[in-house]
């Protein structure tokens, strides 16, 4: 939306990065079977811009999980506006850590 864009037309980074988040925060809590917040992002660089009406893609993978964190990688890829390209702009890995009903870090579950 306009809102999120910069005077060229381009979406801030940050929101990317927030939708980036969020996603992992979704497939993290589901993994965790509970709350998880975010404790690092690692290596994250904007390859493209993403334009407004550009539809935002963003796909996780777990990678990783330790005894009370989850790696994830994400990928953000933009739809360009009226037309089927894709295009990645960025990836990153980030990683959760599960928190108990106190805040404190928490093991993570076996898988079901």
């Amino acid at each position: 939306m306009p809102a999120d864009a910069n005077a060229a037309g381009d979406i801030f980074g940050g929101w990317v990065m927030a939708q980036m988040d969020l996603s992992c925060g979704i497939r993290a809590a589901e993994r965790a079977r509970g709350r998880v917040v975010t404790a690092a992002v690692k290596e994250m660089a904007f390859a493209k811009p993403v334009k407004i009406g550009d539809t935002l893609c963003v796909y996780t993978h777990i990678d990783r999980v330790g005894r009370t964190s989850i790696t994830l990688k994400v990928e953000a890829w933009a739809q360009r506006y009226l037309s089927d390209l894709m295009e990645r702009v960025t990836h990153a890995d980030f990683v959760m850590v599960a928190l108990d009903r106190e805040g404190k870090p928490t093991p993570v579950p076996g898988e079901r």
